[in-house]
């Protein structure tokens, strides 16, 4: 039996996990994240794969950071055949690597060497990209650079954001690792250099990537709040409250008002002005408060929003 040290955190590593489980793969461990503190009650909350591992009976590691860590210790000393990785979360040291006695393998969510990096879901729907997919590849020092196993694409639906691509390239990961891995465990699998000449690099979203900007175009920031749905979600500001915005619509602005200015409103409808074109914001979540449809906020807390009131990003207030 074919002895694996798995490494994943989201639910996008959950599938891959049980795939392997349900071949009777040997999990030697399972290594995630550590528990986070969430909400205002700061909260620990476990990792989905934890969840997982804990309800299947698995050995759990986690380590706040592998490098000279007691858990790359123990990793080392289980001797495991293969090392696969999903979306783990952490670089891997090269001696742990080494460690794998027939390959570290990393489920990638990208069709490298496109979107190196660790948000290679969330910026393919801020560029508008028409598909995504997922690579296997052979782990290397370099992050993402290593040898291509095998790959399949993915159209990107016109609807779908983070949530949707992550839940479908879950499943095409766990079908196309499950279906690679006996012609990896013999040495037969294919050895693809990456081309470095078409690397591009999708690096994890940052805190103020998270504001909406009305300097950009509407069809960009209606990709901005795609991609950043479910989590962490994509906020503008009013009155100096954030206000996340869970959907929105592209529409013409043909009269070219300021940019973050209010241009329609109505009891159902809110409209601002970009760059080019404007945003019809068609559900929200004020502070403090549920997710709601816009008729709720217009006709509740939103009631003092008018035409011609600004939205501004944080260095304009």
């Amino acid at each position: 039996m074919t002895s694996v040290v798995f490494m994943g955190t989201p639910d996008f590593s959950v599938p891959v996990l049980q795939g392997l489980v349900d071949k009777h793969y040997d999990i030697k461990a399972v290594v995630t994240q550590p528990d986070k503190a969430v909400g205002r009650k700061q909260r620990l909350q476990s990792s989905p794969v934890k969840k997982l591992a804990t309800e299947l009976h698995l050995p759990v590691l986690q380590p706040s950071k592998l490098s000279g860590s007691p858990e790359m210790a123990q990793i080392i000393a289980a001797q495991p055949d293969l090392i696969i990785t999903a979306a783990f979360g952490q670089f891997l040291p090269t001696k742990l690597l080494q460690a794998a006695k027939i390959a570290a393998i990393n489920v990638h969510g990208s069709l490298l060497p496109a979107y190196r990096g660790g948000a290679p879901i969330q910026r393919s729907i801020m560029n508008g990209d028409a598909e995504t997919g997922i690579t296997i590849m052979f782990m290397a020092k370099k992050m993402d650079a290593g040898d291509i196993i095998a790959q399949k694409a993915l159209p990107i639906a016109d609807d779908d954001d983070s949530g949707t691509l992550f839940a479908k390239l879950s499943i095409v990961g766990r079908d196309l690792l499950l279906a690679q891995l006996p012609f990896i465990i013999h040495g037969e699998a294919k050895r693809i250099p990456q081309d470095e000449t078409k690397v591009s690099f999708a690096y994890n979203i940052k805190p103020e990537e998270e504001e909406l900007d009305f300097n950009h175009s509407a069809i960009a920031l209606e990709r901005q709040i795609r991609a950043l749905r479910p989590d962490p979600g994509a906020y503008l500001r009013h009155d100096g409250q954030r206000i996340k915005v869970w959907a929105a619509i592209v529409r013409e602005n043909p009269d070219n008002h300021v940019p973050g200015t209010v241009i329609t409103r109505t009891k159902h409808e809110l409209a601002i002005a970009c760059a080019t074109g404007a945003l019809v914001i068609t559900k929200l979540q004020p502070a403090g408060k549920a997710e709601m449809p816009i008729t709720s906020y217009l006709n509740g807390a939103g009631q003092h929003v008018s035409v011609g009131d600004k939205f501004v990003d944080g260095a304009d207030e």
